[in-house]
Order: structure tokens, then C-alpha cells, then sequence
């Protein structure tokens, strides 16, 4: 009966802190939809202009008019958004503007190249990260420690484009090792298309990707790994013959471990800003390439689909972050909402 009671007891706090947690969704995707409209209302560009291209001087003002009447631009902004909004109540998300198919399709198709970059240098940065911080921890103050400091702090105040492009100019221009850019190689038909032509194509931008975000993970492991090495427990295992590698995986990594995870996790919203600048260096087709054509096309349907979609997926590296959290550490469940 104390076993059922207390899962009973669990499963109400885990509810509470997950309705907490959606009605906090709903409330920022509400919010920065309608702040990313009212953005792009105010926008110098014309969607017209944009959507009709070099034609422009065989196009008459009432071709204009029909264009514009067709996308609903000629409203009054409350009304477009309303009818957007309540379109996507329905799960319609609309027709983009430049690639002339529904919004949910290109985002769908690009997500998938967006998806593996994201993972593969996600998964690199956190791994590299993490053994880099513990190296650099484990000889403070001497030269694998200043390097590896150096090579943070340069990297974090570096922009992603600009090392993309030196790793561009070295790799691909200089030593012919990897494409200049694209998914695939041009050319090629689709069912042509190895798993290898994929990888080959998508390593310098996931190196990119992975090298801006490993010097946040090492130097936050570093200083955690410091701060536990310093602690009374650390003390005493060292006053009983432990040291080294051993000493820190035994004492150090279950404390650094944690949180470690759950900055892993809450970078994602840097993780996609990172994304936007390395595809467009690389020609990479996935969001941010997406994101940067719908802004500067106007293309207001795409461009407030991908907004959408960029807070839920960094909202959700969030409420992993949170959950694994709560999961480990039982003071945080009394909360409740968290």
C-alpha cells in the first residue's frame, strides 16, 4: 500500500510539473508568434517584390494586386495573423511563398539534413567536451591546461562562419579532401546517392558545428572537475593513495556527469543558431539555409513555420534538461511545476 501511495504521489507531481510545463508551450509559442509577425510586418522587404523576382518590370500593378490578394497581403496584419493563426489551429501551416508547396513539407525535408548535422556535432562536442575539461582539470596549470584553455575561449569569441570558412579553404579548396558544399554531389540522381556521400558531404559542417560547441562544455566541465577536486571527500581519497585518472573517475565524473548532460541538452538554442551560419557557408540544405532564403524572400508562411518549429525543438532540449534533473536529484520533485 506505501508503494502504490507513493507512486500515486509521483505520478500527481510528475502531472503537475508536465501541464506546468505545456501550458508554459503554449504561452511562448503564443507570445513569439506574435512578436516574430509583428517582426516581420515591419520588414523593409516587399513579399511581392520577393515572390515575383526578376519579372518585376513585365508584371503590371494589377498582376501585383492579384498576387498580393492571393497571399492574403493586401489585409491588415491583425487579420493575416488571425487567419494564420487560426490555420494553424487546424494543423495547416500554409504554402511557402518560394518553394510553392506546403510549409510542413519543407520543413519536414529540411529538418532531416538539419537533424543529422545537429546530431552528429551535438553528440562530438559533448564527448570532446567532456574528455577536454577533465584533461584540462586534471593538469591545472600546466601546458595540456593553458591549451586547452586557449583554445576554448579563442574558439567561444570566433563566429561560426568564419571558421567554417577557414576549415573551407583548407580542407576543401587546399588539400581537395571534402566538397565545397551541398548535401550530396551535384549531379547525381537521388536513388544514386550512397550513405557514404552523405557522410563525406556532411563532416565539415558537423566539424564546424562541433568545434563552436565544444569550449562551453570543456570549460564548464573544467570548472566543476576543479571545485569537486577541492572538496573534503577529494581530500581524504587523496590522503589514502588515490590519484590520478583513477582518483577522478571514481570521485569526480559521477558529480560532473549531470551537469555536463543538462548543458548538453540546454544548448540546443545555440546549437540551431550555429546550424543557420554553417549551412549557409557550407550550401547546406536544412533549416537554416531555409530560414535565411524565407527572411530575406519574405516568405512569411516558412518563415513563421520555422519559428515555430526552432521553440519546440530548443524548448524540448529543455525539458529534458529539466527531467533528467528530477529524475536524479529527489529535491527537485517537491517542487512540483520545477
Amino acid at each position: 500500500m506505501a508503494g502504490g501511495s507513493r507512486l500515486r504521489r509521483n505520478l500527481m507531481v510528475y502531472g503537475k510539473w508536465f501541464a506546468m510545463k505545456l501550458i508554459r508551450l503554449c504561452t511562448l509559442l503564443l507570445a513569439l508568434s506574435i512578436v516574430s509577425f509583428c517582426l516581420i510586418s515591419l520588414s523593409p522587404i516587399d513579399p511581392v517584390q520577393a515572390y515575383i523576382g526578376a519579372d518585376a518590370m513585365r508584371v503590371s500593378p494589377e498582376q501585383r494586386q492579384e498576387i498580393a490578394a492571393y497571399w492574403g497581403l493586401d489585409d491588415p496584419p491583425v487579420m493575416r495573423y488571425l487567419h494564420w493563426a487560426s490555420a494553424i489551429l487546424r494543423g495547416d501551416m500554409g504554402t511557402s511563398m518560394l518553394y510553392r508547396t506546403p510549409v510542413a513539407d519543407v520543413i519536414g525535408e529540411r529538418f532531416l539534413h538539419s537533424a543529422a548535422l545537429m546530431a552528429v556535432a551535438w553528440l562530438a562536442s559533448g564527448v570532446i567536451g567532456l574528455a577536454l575539461g577533465i584533461v584540462a582539470a586534471a593538469h591545472k596549470g600546466r601546458w595540456p591546461d593553458r591549451l586547452i584553455t586557449w583554445y576554448c575561449y579563442t574558439i567561444a569569441s570566433t563566429p561560426a562562419f568564419w571558421i567554417g570558412l577557414v576549415l573551407l579553404v583548407v580542407f576543401a579548396v587546399w588539400l581537395g579532401w571534402f566538397p565545397v558544399g551541398l548535401a550530396v554531389p551535384a549531379g547525381v540522381l537521388a536513388a544514386e546517392v550512397t550513405l557514404l556521400d552523405r557522410i563525406h558531404h556532411l563532416i565539415l559542417p558537423a566539424l564546424t558545428l562541433a568545434m563552436v560547441s565544444i569550449a562551453p562544455i570543456a570549460l564548464h566541465t573544467r570548472e566543476k572537475l576543479l571545485a569537486v577536486l577541492s572538496s573534503d571527500h577529494v581530500l581524504y581519497a587523496r590522503a589514502r593513495g588515490e590519484k590520478g585518472y583513477a582518483l577522478i573517475m571514481r570521485h569526480g565524473l559521477r558529480n560532473i556527469l549531470l551537469p555536463a548532460i543538462t548543458l548538453q541538452f540546454t544548448s540546443f538554442s545555440e546549437l540551431f543558431g550555429g546550424a543557420v551560419l554553417t549551412e549557409q557557408v557550407f550550401s547546406y540544405p536544412g533549416l537554416g539555409q531555409a530560414t535565411v532564403a524565407a527572411g530575406l524572400g519574405g516568405d512569411v508562411p516558412l518563415l513563421m513555420g520555422i519559428v515555430l518549429c526552432s521553440a519546440l525543438f530548443v524548448f524540448t532540449g529543455n525539458l529534458i534538461a529539466d527531467a533528467l534533473y528530477k529524475l536524479v536529484d529527489p529535491r527537485m520533485r517537491k517542487g512540483g511545476d520545477g
